[in-house]
């Protein structure tokens, strides 16, 4: 008695393919150059302001703290924009070793979509949604998801 194949039966898709992962490369290259240009902006206004604040020592108290309270959010800027520089390039490392785009949870891989938006996501959306759902039951508020994009860090995935 002959097997019928079906969808079903053929072979999964277990990572994508050297082209597919050329044009995910890409996409992390351009991502990388904006990243580190903005982390470099970061800085400079930091470094400025840092200046600045040493020429006009003795000014008035409201100005110093609210100079301390912008280089305060500037240097968190710094460390999220350096957090996200890493994950770009740990997701280089996957490329490079041909497990990119490959769910650390559930084996399977990630959508093409989720990795063009989130290039450097290391879970799949159905993962991401058993390890943190989207509403908190105790008060029915939605639960802020910060892996939805590069403007929405921290990058812990």
């Amino acid at each position: 008695m002959a097997k019928k194949v079906t969808k079903a039966t053929q072979a999964v898709k277990t990572r994508y393919s050297d082209e597919e992962l050329e044009e995910f490369k890409k996409l992390i290259d351009d991502k990388m150059v904006q990243a580190k240009q903005e982390l470099t902006d970061i800085e400079q206004q930091m470094m400025e302001m840092r200046e600045n604040m040493a020429d006009e020592q003795g000014g008035d108290w409201f100005d110093d703290s609210s100079v301390h309270t912008e280089i305060e959010f500037l240097t968190k800027m710094a460390e999220r924009q350096r957090q996200f520089v890493q994950s770009l390039e740990m997701a280089l490392v996957r490329i490079k070793n041909k497990s990119y785009g490959i769910c650390t949870v559930t084996g399977d891989l990630i959508e093409k979509e989720r990795l063009r938006i989130v290039p450097h996501a290391t879970k799949s959306v159905k993962a991401k949604e058993k390890e943190s759902p989207s509403v908190n039951h105790d008060n029915d508020r939605p639960v802020v998801n910060y892996d939805d994009g590069p403007d929405e860090q921290p990058l812990v995935d």
